[in-house]
C-alpha cells in the first residue's frame, strides 16, 4: 500500500516509539493525527512533518468517545497506547485490555481499513504480572473485534531515551554495587528505530493480517550479561548482585511510590521471566523473519547513548574506541 496522503491515526504517538514511527510515516508523505492525553506536550512532533502535516489531538483510551473522534474517517489507525506503571486510573487493565478494545471498535465502526496494534512480547493470562495479562486479554479483544488487525509484541525496547540501558546507567553512576534482578532470566532487547521500521511495513500491508508478530532482537541475553553490557558500553566498574525475586518485590513496593519509580513490583515480575520469541513464532514466519528488516544489534547502537554514563561523557567514548 502506498502511504503517500493516507490519513493515519496514532494512538499514544507521543512517546519513546511513537516519536520515531511519527518521523517516519511523515518522510512516506502522509497525514497524521496523533492521539495524545496532553496535547500541549506533543509539540516535539510538529518539525518531524512539513507545516500542518502532524496534528496532536486530545484522546484518552480510556473514553471511547475520544478515541472515535480521533478515528473518524482514518484510513489507517495505529495503538501505541501503554503505560510503564500504574498510577490512579491509569491502570494496566484500563489501558491495555479496555483501552485497546475502544481503539479496536472505533477503528471498526469508522471503517478503518487497517488497525495495527502493539503489545508486548510475553503476554500471557496466566502471568503473575498484571501488564502481561492485561495484553493478552486486549489482544484477544481487539482480534475479536477486528479480525484482520496485526498485533505486534515487541520485546524490550531499547534505545536513546529508553527506560532500559539509561535505567541501568544511571544505576551505575550512583552506587558501586547493582542489584540484578532476574538474573538468569532471558531476555530479548530490540532496538526502537527496527520496532518503527516493523510498523511501517505492518501499516503499509506487507505482512499477514489477522496474525500476532512476536518481535525481538538478534541477540537473547540473561539479565546479568544484559547489565553487564551496559556496564562495559558506559567504562563503569561495579558489582553485580543478584537480587532474590522476594527482595526485590519487597524494595520495589517503596520504590513503586515515586512519582517516576526505578522500578515496580510488577518489572520484577516480568524481569523474573524469560521473554524471548517463541520457537512456534519463528517456525510459522509470525517474527521478524516475516518483515524486511536487517535488526541492528546491542552492540552497534548502545554506543551511539550509552556514552553520555562515562565519567567523561563523549571524550572518554572518543579515547577509548
Amino acid at each position: 500500500m502506498n502511504l503517500n496522503s493516507k490519513l493515519v491515526t496514532i494512538i499514544g504517538g507521543s512517546g519513546f516509539v511513537g516519536s520515531q514511527f511519527v518521523q517516519k510515516l511523515a518522510k512516506l508523505g502522509c497525514r497524521i493525527r496523533v492521539g495524545v492525553r496532553r496535547p500541549d506536550l506533543a509539540g516535539h512532533l510538529l518539525p518531524l512533518g512539513t507545516v500542518g502535516q502532524i496534528l496532536p489531538i486530545q484522546v484518552n483510551v480510556r473514553n471511547f468517545d475520544s478515541v472515535a473522534r480521533a478515528v473518524n474517517g482514518a484510513d489507517i489507525v495505529i495503538n501505541l497506547a501503554g503505560i510503564w506503571y500504574e498510577r490512579g486510573k491509569q491502570k494496566f487493565d484500563a489501558v491495555h485490555n479496555l483501552g485497546a478494545q475502544n481503539v479496536a471498535r472505533a477503528a471498526k465502526e469508522a471503517g478503518t481499513k487497517t488497525l495495527v496494534h502493539m503489545s508486548e512480547l510475553g503476554a500471557d493470562e496466566n502471568s503473575k504480572s498484571a501488564d502481561l495479562v492485561a495484553r493478552e486479554l486486549g489482544d484477544r479483544a481487539v482480534m475479536k473485534l477486528f479480525p484482520k488487525a496485526i498485533i505486534l509484541r515487541p520485546a524490550t525496547i531499547f534505545g536513546s531515551g529508553d527506560r532500559f540501558f539509561n535505567l541501568f546507567g544511571t544505576w551505575a553512576r550512583l552506587s558501586p554495587i547493582l542489584p540484578v534482578v532476574g538474573a538468569k532470566n532471558k531476555q530479548q532487547p530490540v532496538f526502537v528505530g527496527d520496532i518503527a521500521k516493523a510498523l511501517v511495513q505492518a501499516a503499509s500491508g506487507e505482512v499477514r493480517s489477522g496474525k500476532i508478530y512476536e518481535l525481538g532482537g538478534p541477540n537473547s541475553e540473561t539479565m546479568k550479561e544484559i547489565m553487564g553490557r551496559a556496564l562495559k558500553t558506559s567504562n563503569r566498574s561495579r558489582i553485580l548482585v543478584s537480587f532474590p525475586a522476594p527482595i526485590a518485590k519487597f524494595e520495589a513496593r517503596f520504590l513503586q511510590i515515586l512519582p517516576n519509580p526505578w522500578l515496580t513490583v510488577d518489572q520484577v515480575i516480568r524481569w523474573n521471566t524469560d521473554i524471548i520469541v517463541s520457537e512456534e513464532a519463528i517456525a510459522q514466519k509470525r517474527s521478524f523473519n516475516a518483515f524486511d528488516i536487517e535488526l541492528e544489534t546491542m552492540e552497534a547502537i548502545l554506543p551511539t547513548f550509552m556514552w553520555r554514563f562515562c565519567r567523561r561523557g563523549q571524550f572518554e567514548q572518543i579515547e577509548t574506541a
